[in-house]
């Protein structure tokens, strides 16, 4: 329990941070969002007609705790560029990055796992070769480009789903699902080779321990001993791994969204840079931060879950 505090704690405090850094950064970069609106041919009169409406000539201090008080509150201000809430503006984006996510590392796990015991069990064989090279071919590739490829193989050239057609949650959730397959394997690919390469390397080297000898000298049979003391140790620097990579396929699905045409977070992000639309940048962000500070201490508590040494 007090190791869950402790990290939470950590968590909050790390956010308040973030938020400050976030804040005062787009605060100090050069240029007036009121003449991004405006363009350049506005007269000086216009322009400070509305950077006065949107609040941006008071005291930066002024400004941070009211931005940060509202954050508190789920309220994120409004957009310069749209002119509508960023809340409701990012409601249903938020959502569609994340079930690209999450379904991406759901095929990452899904694929390594099985695929990293396999290559552990086949080690040195012609197979383990063969994995090994590929492997390395598919971490090599970065996941915007497999996503091209897997466009022209399984959209173009196969048909099993039409580029650029995506279909809401809102009209058909299984639609959306089989419409995000593609973007979530173009994503969790590099990361299967990691986390398989991880994961085989890992149960090689505890196979080797002297506590696994001992288990073998008393009678246990091979499966046992993998499955109940092996795999479970090994799968400990696997989970923090994975951790962190879902952090990185967060930030990753912003990317491959462009490719497939994917109304997610990431569209939204590149138009808000380009107008310097702040208050969605800020938000993105954070919303971004929340959810890699959320996945590390998920992490972090089921380390400490499966490895009962690590204390507070």
């Amino acid at each position: 329990m007090k190791y869950a505090i402790k990290k939470t704690a950590t968590m909050i405090i790390t956010l308040f941070f973030v938020s400050v850094l976030v804040f005062f950064s787009f605060s100090l970069i050069p240029g007036n969002p009121a003449v991004s609106r405006l363009g350049t041919e506005a007269t000086p009169e216009k322009v400070a007609a509305l950077t006065h409406e949107m609040g941006l000539d008071r005291p930066v201090m002024v400004r941070f705790g009211e931005w940060f008080i509202n954050v508190l509150r789920g309220d994120f201000g409004q957009s310069y560029s749209y002119r509508q809430s960023v809340t409701s503006l990012l409601s249903d984006k938020i959502k569609i990055t994340l079930m690209l996510s999450v379904m991406a590392i759901v095929i990452c796990a899904a694929i390594s796992v099985p695929l990293g015991i396999f290559m552990a069990r086949k080690s040195d064989s012609k197979l383990d070769i063969f994995f090994s090279s590929v492997n390395q071919v598919i971490m090599a590739i970065p996941s915007f480009f497999s996503g091209i490829i897997l466009t022209l193989i399984f959209g173009v050239i196969l048909k099993l789903f039409t580029p650029g057609a995506f279909v809401s949650y809102k009209t058909s959730f299984w639609g959306c699902l089989g419409y995000l397959f593609f973007p979530a394997l173009s994503i969790a690919l590099p990361k299967i080779s990691m986390v398989s390469k991880l994961l085989k390397d890992t149960v090689i080297a505890e196979s080797q321990k002297e506590y696994v000898r001992t288990a073998y000298s008393r009678g246990n049979r091979t499966k046992a001993v993998f499955y109940r003391h092996v795999l479970g140790n090994a799968l400990i620097p696997v989970i923090t791994f994975m951790g962190m990579t879902f952090a990185d396929i967060i930030a990753g699905s912003i990317i491959v969204e462009q490719v497939f045409s994917v109304p997610g977070l990431g569209r939204i992000l590149l138009t808000s840079i380009s107008g310097r639309d702040y208050p969605v940048i800020e938000a993105i962000i954070l919303l971004l931060a929340f959810f890699v500070v959320m996945s590390n201490l998920i992490v972090d508590l089921l380390y400490h879950k499966f490895d009962p040494r690590i204390h507070v």
